[in-house]
C-alpha cells in the first residue's frame, strides 16, 4: 500500500489532508466536552453559559485620507429631449417613412395612417363651407335691398360660422393621420409594421435628441452654498476610459430630498458625435472652488437612517456600538464623515441591517481572507503544513495547550 501511495502523489496528499482533518475534528470534539464540563450547569452543546454566539459581520478600519478638491459623485445620462410617438386617432398604418436608428428632421412624417375616411369627411366639410359662404354673400345683398328679413340673414351668417368650425375640425383630424417628428433627433426601434392597426396612445417608436446630452446627479445639502448655475463639471463613463467630457451645471432643484438630504442637479454636455447615450452610468467631478484636504471616509453601505438622524455601527470590545454622524463630501461609493467618527474606528459595513442588530450586541468581525480559500477568480490553494498546524492550534481549547 505504501508503494501505491508513493507512486501516486495526489492520493498521498489526499490521505494526509484526510488524516489532518480527522485529527482536528477529534481535538475540537474533546475541547468541546472539556468546555461543557467546565461551564456552569455542565450542559453540553452551545456556547459556555448558554449565551448566543457573536453575530458575524464585515467591517472596515477607518483612516485619514486626502480629499480631492471639489465635489465627486455619480449620476446618470439622459436625453436632452425624448418622446414616445403615439397616435391620437386609431387607424391602420399605411406607410413608415424612416429607417430605424437614423436621424430625422423636425416635421418629417414618421407614420402615415390610412386617411381615406378623414379625407372624405374633410372634403364634405369643405363643400358645405363653400355653399354656406355663397349663401351668406347672397343673403347680405338681399338684406341690403330689404328683400329678406334680418333674422334670415343672421341665420345664414351663423350657419357659415358652423361650417367654418366643422371644416377646421375635419382638417385637424386629417392632419393627425400623419405622425410627424416634433424635433430633430435620432429615431429608435419601431414597435409596429405597415398594415398594423394601432389604437389611441399606443407606443410606436421613441425619438431622442442626443446633442447636447444631460446628466442628472445629487449633491449633499452641506455643499448647497457652493453650488450655482454655470459651474464646470467633468464627466467620465466606462465606455470611454481615460476620456473626460466637459459640461456646465444647467439647473439646481430648489427642493432638498428629505430622505437622502441631498439636492438634485442637472448638467449639460456637448455630444456632437453622439457617443454618449441616455442611461449610461457617469462619474462626475464638480468644480465647487473648495480646496482639497484630509478627512475620514466611510462606505455608503455602512450608513443607516432613522428619520433625520444618520448613524453607523462600530465595533468596540467585540460589541456593536451605535454612533450618530454628520456627513460632508461625497465621492464614488463613499461619504466623508465630519462628526462622530475618527481614524482607527472599526465600522460595520455588512450585517448592521439585520433585525437583531442593536446597541451592545456581541459581534465577530469576519477576516478579509482565509488561508487556502480562493480569492476572486483565483483557484483554491492547498494550505501549507504551517497553516494546518496554526489552524489546529486555534481550534484546540486553551486547557489543552
Amino acid at each position: 500500500m505504501a508503494s501505491k501511495l508513493g507512486s501516486n502523489p495526489t492520493a498521498a496528499r489526499t490521505a494526509k489532508l484526510a488524516g489532518a482533518l480527522a485529527l482536528a475534528l477529534l481535538v475540537a470534539a474533546c475541547g468541546g466536552k472539556d468546555q461543557a464540563a467546565a461551564a456552569p450547569g455542565g450542559g453540553e452543546g452551545g456556547p459556555p453559559g448558554g449565551g448566543m454566539p457573536p453575530m458575524p459581520v464585515e467591517a472596515v478600519t477607518l483612516k485619514t485620507e486626502r480629499l480631492t478638491g471639489g465635489l465627486q459623485t455619480v449620476g446618470s445620462l439622459r436625453a436632452d429631449e425624448q418622446v414616445v410617438v403615439r397616435p391620437e386617432i386609431a387607424g391602420r398604418i399605411e406607410r413608415i417613412n424612416f429607417t430605424e436608428g437614423s436621424r430625422v428632421r423636425q416635421g418629417q412624417v414618421l407614420f402615415q395612417l390610412d386617411a381615406s375616411i378623414p379625407q372624405a369627411a374633410y372634403n364634405e366639410a369643405q363643400a358645405n363651407l363653400k355653399n354656406s359662404k355663397s349663401a351668406e354673400a347672397r343673403s347680405k345683398e338681399l338684406v341690403a335691398q330689404k328683400l329678406i328679413a334680418q333674422s334670415d340673414y343672421d341665420n345664414t351668417v351663423a350657419q357659415h360660422g358652423v361650417d367654418v368650425a366643422r371644416a377646421e375640425s375635419a382638417r385637424t383630424a386629417l392632419a393627425k393621420m400623419s405622425l410627424r417628428a416634433p424635433f430633430d433627433g435620432q429615431i429608435g426601434l419601431r414597435n409596429v409594421s405597415v398594415g398594423a392597426f394601432v389604437t389611441v396612445g399606443q407606443d410606436l417608436v421613441t425619438l431622442v435628441r442626443l446633442d447636447p446630452i444631460e446628466v442628472d446627479f445629487s449633491a449633499p445639502e452641506a455643499t448647497i452654498a457652493e453650488l450655482k448655475d454655470g459651474q464646470k463639471i467633468f464627466v467620465t463613463v466606462d465606455a470611454f476610459p481615460g476620456e473626460v467630457f466637459d459640461g456646465i451645471v444647467e439647473a439646481i432643484d430648489p427642493v432638498i430630498d428629505a430622505t437622502s438630504r441631498s439636492a438634485r442637479l442637472r448638467a449639460r454636455l456637448p455630444n456632437e458625435d453622439g457617443r454618449l447615450r441616455p442611461g449610461q452610468f457617469a462619474r462626475l467631478q464638480l468644480n465647487t472652488g473648495t480646496a482639497g484636504g484630509e478627512g475620514v471616509l466611510v462606505p455608503e453601505q455602512a450608513l443607516l437612517q432613522d428619520g433625520n438622524v444618520r448613524f453607523v455601527y462600530t465595533v468596540v470590545d467585540g460589541k456593536a456600538h451605535r454612533v450618530e454622524i454628520k456627513t460632508g463630501l461625497r465621492v464614488p461609493g463613499r461619504v466623508q464623515v465630519t462628526e462622530g467618527l475618527k481614524a482607527g474606528d472599526v465600522v460595520i459595513t455588512s450585517g448592521q441591517t439585520k433585525p437583531i442588530m442593536n446597541e451592545g450586541l456581541a459581534v465577530q468581525v469576519l477576516p478579509a481572507e482565509l488561508p487556502g480559500m480562493p480569492q476572486g477568480n483565483a483557484p483554491a490553494k492547498p494550505a501549507t503544513p504551517a497553516e494546518k498546524k496554526q489552524a489546529a492550534a486555534k481550534a484546540a481549547p486553551q486547557s489543552a495547550k
